[in-house]
């Protein structure tokens, strides 16, 4: 059940350019039970900025009652997030909308989990349960260069990983689907978070012989279903409110 509380900033580092890991302490992240899910983030004391910043949920220790959130500090309120410091409190409505059912897949799945950029971190959850399942994880990695690269160790861990860039510094040259291709990974299920763009080539390439699930990234404004500045197309026909209905759609549910 979703909530308000204030959480107690554990530590917080730059991780890659402009990339961000937080650490949050709290009796709240006893709540934070399914990947894929978000938080509503209060960066500042102030009336501005106004709105709350979505921020999706990375790492839950539910033991140290910890949880991790890596974001992208570029504009006015998540800049304001990064001068943040241990024992600071930062204020968190969550968990949000829909994540991963992995009841839906199969415990014997070998499941291709697709980052990019900062679609990458919600997958580390995922991975992490999916592993504990008995899941066989294969993780591939997407990011613009070597400078924008983090996580790849901690992805190490669940099992294999590959990491793409666009410009080569750092692993394979090209787009996270090109790698794939060109390693012909094998997968039952991909699950995928990332830029509408990568999300549309992996639905065309294996929409059509593959199940999965996708996450998608939407500006949002009260982020708990209320004013529907988040609405996508379902090609049923229906819209369907991505901080309500989603994040997380299956495979091919959503018009791109």
């Amino acid at each position: 059940m979703r909530r308000v509380q204030n959480l107690e900033v554990v530590s917080q580092r730059e991780i890659a350019r402009h990339i961000f890991e937080l650490v949050l302490k709290g009796d709240l992240v006893s709540a934070m039970l399914q990947p894929g899910q978000f938080v509503n983030v209060k960066v500042g004391e102030m009336e501005a900025p106004l709105l709350r910043r979505p921020i999706s949920i990375c790492d839950v220790s539910h033991d140290r009652q910890e949880l991790t959130i890596i974001y992208r500090a570029e504009g006015q309120g998540t800049k304001l997030l990064s001068k943040k410091t241990a024992g600071d409190a930062v204020d968190i409505l969550g968990p949000l909308g829909t994540g991963y059912d992995l009841t839906e897949i199969p415990s014997d799945a070998t499941v291709l989990l697709v980052g990019g950029g900062i679609g990458v971190p919600p997958m580390y959850e995922t991975g992490k349960q999916l592993t504990k399942r008995g899941n066989k994880v294969i993780s591939v990695l997407g990011f613009g260069s070597a400078a924008d690269v983090f996580y790849e160790e901690k992805f190490a861990g669940l099992g294999e990983v590959y990491v793409a860039t666009m410009d080569g510094s750092h692993g394979f040259k090209g787009n996270v689907v090109e790698l794939i291709q060109q390693k012909n990974l094998p997968f039952d299920m991909v699950l995928g978070c990332g830029p509408k763009v990568m999300l549309a080539a992996i639905e065309k390439t294996f929409g059509a012989t593959k199940q999965g699930f996708l996450s998608f990234e939407e500006r949002m404004a009260c982020g708990i279903g209320a004013c529907y500045a988040c609405v996508c197309q379902t090609k049923s026909g229906k819209q369907a409110r991505v901080c309500k209905e989603g994040p997380v759609f299956k495979l091919g549910e959503v018009i791109l």
